[in-house]
């Protein structure tokens, strides 16, 4: 039994929808995890990516996953040996900068659910052919910004974003109130100083004001 492309893209939706900002963390140091998690979920930010970008962040996603509320996701997801690790990390679902068939099978396979990437029409237009139309889009800065995911989003209703890369409180509305995006990526609700500080309540009060964000309809 496998997951589908459907189901996949059902439950992102869902997860997506849980707060408008699902932070984008490198964590370097497993015993800041679970605190920084809970910080961040306290704050109303629930569903939390945790990039493959560390030695230690398979590690993290395991002592992040025992957080009540939380829902972990791995990012940086780019083998089908990513899954299988992050899978048996505990993560309960999947990001992807971009997409390739033996990424989305073994996601599938795992029963992963995968927020894959895409940065053009064209690859948006080949996952939603696979049964994908909840994407991330990413690097949605370098890639146009909200304009251009507006624009894309012209022709292509049917498929619904989560922008990533480059996304700041500065620019994060301008993403939000597009109607073909459900939430974005962020980094800044974690930034490496307070992480390294400890400091946990600077770090819920960011994730507060993100969880404030308004979103398009």
């Amino acid at each position: 039994m496998s997951l589908t492309a459907k189901d996949a893209s059902i439950i992102i939706r869902e997860i997506c929808s849980l707060a408008p900002i699902v932070p984008v963390l490198v964590v370097h140091d497993v015993d800041t995890a679970r605190p920084l998690a809970e910080a961040l979920v306290a704050g109303g930010l629930p569903a939390l990516e945790v990039t493959l970008r560390t030695p230690a962040a398979l590690e993290v996603i395991s002592a992040m996953a025992e957080v009540l509320g939380g829902h972990l996701g791995a990012g940086t997801l780019v083998t089908p040996d990513d899954v299988r690790a992050a899978k048996a990390a505990g993560a309960t679902f999947g990001v992807s900068p971009g997409a390739t068939d033996a990424l989305l099978a073994a996601c599938e396979e795992e029963e992963l659910p995968l927020l894959p990437g895409a940065a053009t029409a064209t690859e948006a237009m080949r996952l939603l052919a696979q049964g994908y139309d909840m994407l991330k889009f990413f690097p949605a800065e370098a890639s146009g910004g909200a304009p251009a995911l507006k624009a894309i989003g012209a022709p292509l209703p049917q498929i619904t974003f989560c922008p990533t890369g480059g996304v700041s409180m500065t620019n994060a509305e301008s993403y939000l109130s597009l109607p073909n995006v459900l939430c974005a990526g962020g980094s800044w609700v974690a930034p490496a100083d307070l992480v390294e500080a400890k400091d946990w309540a600077a770090i819920e009060r960011l994730a507060r004001e993100a969880a404030g964000l308004g979103r398009g309809t």
